[in-house]
Formats: structure tokens, C-alpha cells, sequence
């Protein structure tokens, strides 16, 4: 069920590859995420990628585009990469290395000082899905309907899982705590599912069937995880056996993927509202609503804020237990990209093709950079080192400037 295979370099559809497209869909809803910390580190309470290290996409598993990393308010560039198509995946940083995905259907492995390629692993399609780095392995889907798995040393094959449509999905990592159950893959795919793969095999232990397409990237928490899908459906099911726990309307069809935090989805769609959904008491909490633009980033959430790109061409930061608007950054295109906060500041790319760094506490400008393409994946943030990948093909690597 491949969808516009003739448009692949078309400009109009990059943001929607980006995080998953539900064009042609009645409704969609992309992953609204429960959460399990592939991070090790805390930032305020909150979830948050270890210093020396990006994971997976958002950061951590439940996906709060944080990091515990030191930032400079100005930075500079460091290295590029030129691949042969446009970057939409967001990097994974572990190991002295950077991972991305490329449009040109590869997977790069990048030296992280250097940005000097040190392998590449070519698939048959696309590849948008982030990449997740776990025990010497990388973790990734493809537009080709495989789930791939790959030595992060050199890049070989070490098996493959194939549904039947794309998968745009950026996998997670299951760790039961007690035993009987063994560590796990979670993704999603265009073909209605979700797949929990055996991690040292990749034969699938079960996988959870929708009404529509699976986008977005899933996240785990407490044995559970909820994720949706183009039916706008927020479906929680318990990890174990997947079985369905409940499911909460989000009332519109989302893009981007949600950031959970005590239980809490924020999350934006695409009738122009952002959402805090309770996922307990299976309800919407609070809206925001600015003007009828749409929410296509993926947010970053703090202990008491919640940062977000709207098409609007701006960054909104919202408190996060009222949804109430503390400031605005306007940039001079839409942001589709997913912000990421690191020591006070906030960091995210624009259609206008800018890097931009802000602060956090007022949302002043402290520096900015012009790649020349617009920059829709999110922000990679390790080592006080910014990794972002633009439409061009570029990967771009930004670090201080002193």
C-alpha cells in the first residue's frame, strides 16, 4: 500500500515523511507515547538523554526532546556530510559515531568528531525512521516495509523483519523489570500494526492491529505503551502480550509524536490545537490554540514547560500544567521540526532553513545559523555538540564556539 510513489523528491510532502503521512486518511493520530527511559539521567523530574549520548529519537523513550548535555548560547560549524538525498531522519548519537537515515535509502554511520563517513547500509526505499542504538546494535526502519537491525562497529546485516507496507516508525525499546519477559523492539508500521520483535532474532511476539496507519514512534512506561495511529485513536496496550488496555479519542489526526510525562501525552494535531491528553483518566486535560495552523513538531517537555514548533512559523512554550502561552519565537518559515532543550536553552531547526538556539526562560534569540535548505528533522544534541540533517542531503555538526 505504497503511497505517492512517484513524489519522493516532491517538496510538498517532506514534512509529512518526516513523521508519517495520513494523506487520504478520514483521521489520523501519530504515536501518543507512554514511557520508558532508554536515558539515563534526569533533567527536573522529567526524562532526559544522557550527556554524552542521543539515542534514539526525542532522546528517550519517552520522548521528551530533552538532554542532560551543557549547550553554548553560540555555537559553530563543526562538519558537514553530504548524502545524495534529503535528510528527514533525526540522528542517533552513541559510540563515537552519528547514525542517520537518508532519502537516498541508506543508513549512514558518521565519524562523530569528524563527520567522515565510517560505513553505510543501503536498503530499497527511503529511510525516515530514526535510528535506535542499543548494545552495539542499530535498530531502524525503512520505507522498503523492513525493520533492519545492524552491528553499529560496520554495519552488517544482522537480521530483518519485513511487514507488509512502509515503516516511517521509530523503534523503542521494551525492558520488562521483573522476569518471564524478555527485552523487546517496538514499532509501528503502514500496515495497520505494531510489532514487538525479539531483539536478538527479530521474529515478531506478537503485533497489535489498528484501524489505520502507524506513524509515529512508541513509547514505553510501567509494562504499557500508548500509540496512534491515522484512525486518531490513542491506543494503550499492556507491553507483555499486547493486549489493548484502552483507547482515548484525540479528536483530530496528528502528525508529530507525542512527549509523556507523569501519565501526561502532549501532543499537536492537525485541526490546529495542541493537546495535554490524561491518559488514565482517558481524557483531553487542556488545549491550546493560537491560529489555524498546524502542529507538525513533535514537543519537548520540561518540568513545567512544554516547547513546540507550529506551521504558524513559530515556537511556542507553554506551562505545562495549564497550557497557558509564557512566549512565542518567530522564525521566517514553518517549523516542523522538534525542538530540544539542553542546559536552559532551546535548540531547533525551520523551512526557512535556519538553525536556531533560544532561551528557555524567555525565548530570546542567542544565536542562529543559515544552512541554505529548509530543516525539518529534529535536533541530535551530545557532548555539547549539535547534530541536524537538512533537505539538502547535509548532515550538520555544530559545537561551541569558544
Amino acid at each position: 500500500m505504497t503511497i505517492f510513489p512517484t513524489l519522493k523528491k516532491h517538496r510538498f510532502f517532506s514534512a509529512l515523511r518526516l513523521t508519517g503521512r495520513c494523506w487520504g486518511a478520514r483521521w489520523s493520530a501519530l504515536a501518543l507515547i507512554l514511557t520508558l527511559g532508554l536515558a539515563r539521567g534526569q533533567a527536573g523530574g522529567v526524562d532526559a538523554a544522557p550527556a554524552d549520548a542521543w539515542p534514539m529519537y526525542r532522546g528517550t523513550a519517552s520522548l521528551t526532546g530533552v538532554s542532560n548535555s551543557k549547550l553554548s548560547a553560540s555555537l559553530k560549524p563543526l562538519w558537514t556530510f553530504k548524502a545524495e538525498e534529503g535528510i528527514h531522519s533525526t540522528a542517533a548519537i552513541g559510540g563515537g559515531k552519528v547514525y542517520v537515515g537518508c532519502d537516498d535509502g541508506n543508513l549512514y554511520a558518521l565519524d562523530f568528531k569528524t563527520g567522515k563517513k565510517q560505513w553505510a547500509f543501503a536498503t530499497e526505499d527511503m529511510v525516515e525512521s530514526s535510528p535506535l542504538v542499543h548494545d552495539g546494535r542499530v535498530y531502524f526502519g525503512s520505507s522498503d516495509g523492513f525493520v533492519y537491525a545492524l552491528t553499529a562497529k560496520d554495519g552488517k546485516l544482522l537480521w530483518k523483519f519485513e511487514t507488509e507496507d512502509r515503516v516511517l516508525s521509530a523503534p523503542n525499546l521494551f525492558q520488562p523489570s521483573g522476569g518471564g519477559t524478555k527485552p523487546a523492539l517496538i514499532v509501528g508500521s503502514y500496515d495497520f500494526r505494531l510489532y514487538s520483535l525479539d531483539l536478538e532474532t527479530g521474529k515478531s511476539n506478537w503485533h497489535y492491529e489498528t484501524a489505520n496507519y502507524i506513524n509515529g514512534s512508541p513509547a514505553v512506561s510501567s509494562g504499557r505503551t500508548a500509540f496512534g495511529g491515522c484512525d486518531a485513536v490513542l491506543h494503550v496496550i499492556q507491553l507483555a502480550e499486547g493486549k489493548k488496555e484502552k483507547q482515548i479519542d484525540a479528536e483530530a489526526y496528528i502528525i508529530g509524536s507525542a512527549a509523556v510525562v507523569d501519565d501526561m501525552a502532549y501532543i499537536g494535531h492537525y485541526e490546529n490545537e495542541f493537546l495535554c491528553i490524561d491518559i488514565n483518566a482517558g481524557k483531553i486535560a487542556w488545549k491550546y490554540k493560537d491560529r489555524a495552523f498546524a502542529y507538525i513538531s513533535s514537543p519537548a517537555v520540561t518540568a513545567d514547560r512544554v516547547v513546540v514548533g507550529c506551521r504558524d512559523k513559530r515556537l511556542h512554550c507553554l506551562d505545562r500544567k495549564s497550557g497557558k502561552r509564557l512566549w512565542a519565537f518567530r522564525t521566517r518559515g514553518k517549523v516542523d521540526s522538534s525542538p530540544v532543550v539542553a542546559d536552559g536553552k532551546v535548540v531547533v531547526g525551520s523551512d526557512d532553513g535556519s538553525l536556531y538556539l533560544v532561551s528557555l526562560a524567555d525565548g530570546k534569540k542567542l544565536w542562529s545559523y543559515e544552512v541554505g535548505e529548509p530543516i525539518i528533522a529534529a535536533p541530535a544534541v551530545a557532548n555539547g555538540v549539535v547534530i541536524v540533517g537538512a533537505e539538502d542531503g547535509r548532515v550538520h555538526a555544530f559545537g561551541p564556539a569558544k
